[in-house]
């Protein structure tokens, strides 16, 4: 999976999407100009290959919402507790509401997916997770990632749980760090990894893994190590859906080597698709490296991501259900919250 660099494709652009070791495109705000021209570019990017490409976008709300001009302004995910805290019922329908309505809307442009929700747990240490957890309690945070999940899949949309087994217990960014949790696998067990468990449970249809290195457990980040991702991913945790690497640009993914090494690496692991942002040369390393790589039951993971039943804007927009969804996270949001581009 790959990234543009503008709003709209370039001639180099539409050649490596062209290229079979491709299989998705990832949005940032800088391909954002519009509502007509984020859905035209989502367009021209299907129209490119049938089965078409995926697309995808980091759109969890607060500070890591991608489009805002013609999107609803989405709270962070720790405020669902505030509510779930004092009525259960409600903390749980405010969260499948905003789930709805953020996968209705960009269904609504066409995109495919989201990466999310996150399922970190709060631990009070992580800076570059914070608000966007749910909440410290791991049952608290699987309840309301399961009804934000719901709300998603009603709106014809696939999640994508991350960052496994948990990345919310370390203070380094791993964008421009190397975090290492030196928990022992109990403790990590026991606690961060059950939402994953319950959202599996539940049929989590996909999951990122995190780069970070738990160094009681493997010397590998997680989105390398076939510890976390064959056998506790895959056997332990019986999970069945598709997994993505986390960006292979980010510094904490640098420790496998060049960009090729670091896809041959996510993917030998047990990633599904590997993906490359903000690095075009990186880019052509990376699908240079695994030309020819082949992976039937990746495919066939990876075809479950396509987005289902989307509606246009205008329709959308009509419905008494978006109208009164728009209204509800409305009241939730005191001020306009600030994009960090991560």
């Amino acid at each position: 999976m790959i990234d543009l660099s503008a709003p709209q494709i370039s001639d180099d652009e539409k050649n490596l999407l062209l290229k079979p070791e491709v299989g998705g495109v990832i949005l940032f705000a800088r391909n954002f100009a519009s509502l007509p021209q984020i859905e035209s570019l989502v367009s021209e990017i299907h129209a490119v290959r049938m089965p078409h490409l995926l697309v995808a976008v980091d759109h969890e709300g607060g500070r890591v919402q991608r489009f805002h001009d013609g999107f609803t302004t989405l709270p962070p995910a720790a405020i669902y507790q505030q509510s779930y805290q004092h009525d259960k019922q409600k903390g749980r329908q405010l969260a499948a509401t905003a789930g709805w309505l953020m996968a209705a809307e960009l269904r609504a442009i066409g995109v495919d997916f989201s990466f999310a929700p996150v399922l970190d747990l709060a631990h009070g240490v992580s800076g570059v997770i914070g608000d966007r957890a749910f909440a410290a309690s791991p049952a608290t945070v699987a309840t309301l990632a399961y009804a934000f999940m719901h709300g998603m899949a009603a709106a014809g949309m696939s999640a994508v749980g991350k960052h496994f087994p948990g990345h919310g217990a370390v203070v380094e960014d791993s964008h421009i760090a190397m975090p290492v949790d030196h928990r022992e696998f109990k403790v990590i067990f026991e606690h961060d990894i059950i939402p994953f468990q319950r959202m599996i449970d539940n049929g989590l249809p996909g999951i990122m893994p995190a780069h970070v290195i738990y160094d009681k457990v493997d010397q590998k980040p997680a989105g390398y190590s076939t510890f976390w991702l064959k056998d506790i991913l895959r056997q332990r945790l019986h999970f069945q859906g598709a997994i993505f690497s986390d960006d292979l640009s980010m510094e904490a993914a640098g420790v496998a080597g060049g960009y090729g090494e670091r896809a041959e690496a996510a993917l030998s692991a047990g990633c599904d698709m590997a993906l490359v942002c903000n690095h075009p040369e990186g880019v052509v390393e990376a699908i240079e490296a695994i030309h020819g790589y082949i992976n039937p039951a990746s495919q066939l993971r990876l075809m479950r991501m396509h987005g289902q039943q989307p509606l246009t804007m205008a329709r959308l927009q009509s419905t008494k259900r978006w109208q009164q969804a728009r209204k509800i996270i409305d009241t939730l949001i005191d001020s306009p919250e600030r994009e960090l581009d991560i």
